[in-house]
């Protein structure tokens, strides 16, 4: 009896020492789970408090709300007819100024080719003619004069002396020559005088359009007023911008003109004295 109550305590007393080393085992399996797990969020959440995570900064925009290219987007039809007639204005100022400068400079390159070919040292005025270039402005003077004296003829030009009809031809040529020089002019001077106003119109008409929705908003701070109103004098901007250069080269090519036709009705008057000379039937100047 002994010996088998020796034997259940033996198998008794094995499991209460298998459960210590169960637990321990588990407690040694669990815990490197919870150092592993800890070694893994630890960081990640000091990091996160530590650097906190800033938000993109939104790029601010560099285009002026106040400029021109918003006044075109933000102007209604009548701002922006006002617009393209002072643009039209502006590039046709400066078309004219240019093709005209062009028409003189060729007018005087023409005189100083008189010169330089010797035009009066020729042994004829037809030879003198004939040396100038074929666009030449002075050449052009010379053949109508040698041409009005060639066919002085018919009943009804008999009428008319030879004197007359061939200052007649000369002038007709000086004024074509002239109408050359002075196209263009006029819609310098409508431009350098009405574009100004035009502006100023674009002006008021943009300060009134600016307080109306202003007054419609309800919001009349200086930041709200100020930026439309400075928007609608821009009108004011471009319409002296658009006359001035107008004027300045309206005045310039009308002194310039008056110089070029200066030269240009002596040379005429030269022709014309070389081509009658005294005797109204001599026409020896003009044979070769």
């Amino acid at each position: 009896m002994l010996c088998l109550s020796g034997i259940n305590n033996g198998f008794a007393q094995q499991p209460q020492q298998n459960i210590p080393t169960s637990t321990a085992h588990d407690n040694s399996a669990s815990q490197p789970m919870q150092n592993s797990a800890g070694s893994n969020v630890n960081p990640v959440v000091s990091s996160t408090i530590d650097n906190p995570v800033k938000p993109e900064a939104v790029p601010q925009s560099s285009e002026n709300p106040y400029g021109l290219k918003a006044l075109w987007k933000a102007g209604d039809i009548v701002s922006r007819i006002t617009l393209l007639v002072l643009a039209i204005m502006s590039v046709g100022s400066w078309y004219v100024i240019v093709a005209k400068i062009v028409v003189q400079n060729r007018v005087t390159r023409a005189g100083k080719e008189v010169r330089e070919k010797q035009f009066w040292q020729q042994n004829t005025l037809k030879k003198g003619t004939e040396s100038l270039g074929s666009n030449s402005s002075y050449r052009y003077i010379s053949e109508n004069g040698i041409d009005a004296l060639m066919h002085y003829e018919g009943s009804l030009q008999e009428t008319i002396d030879l004197y007359s009809w061939v200052s007649m031809a000369l002038h007709r040529a000086l004024d074509t020559i002239q109408g050359q020089l002075q196209g263009g002019l006029a819609f310098l001077g409508t431009v350098g005088s009405t574009a100004p106003f035009v502006g100023l119109f674009g002006t008021v008409w943009g300060i009134h359009h600016a307080l109306t929705a202003i007054s419609i908003a309800g919001q009349a701070t200086l930041d709200k007023v100020a930026g439309p109103v400075g928007e609608a004098l821009i009108m004011t901007a471009i319409g002296l911008a658009t006359a001035v250069p107008a004027v300045l080269g309206y005045n310039f090519l009308v002194r310039r003109n008056k110089v070029i036709m200066d030269q240009t009705r002596n040379f005429a008057a030269d022709v014309q004295t070389v081509l009658l000379g005294g005797n109204l039937n001599n026409k020896k100047v003009i044979s070769e």
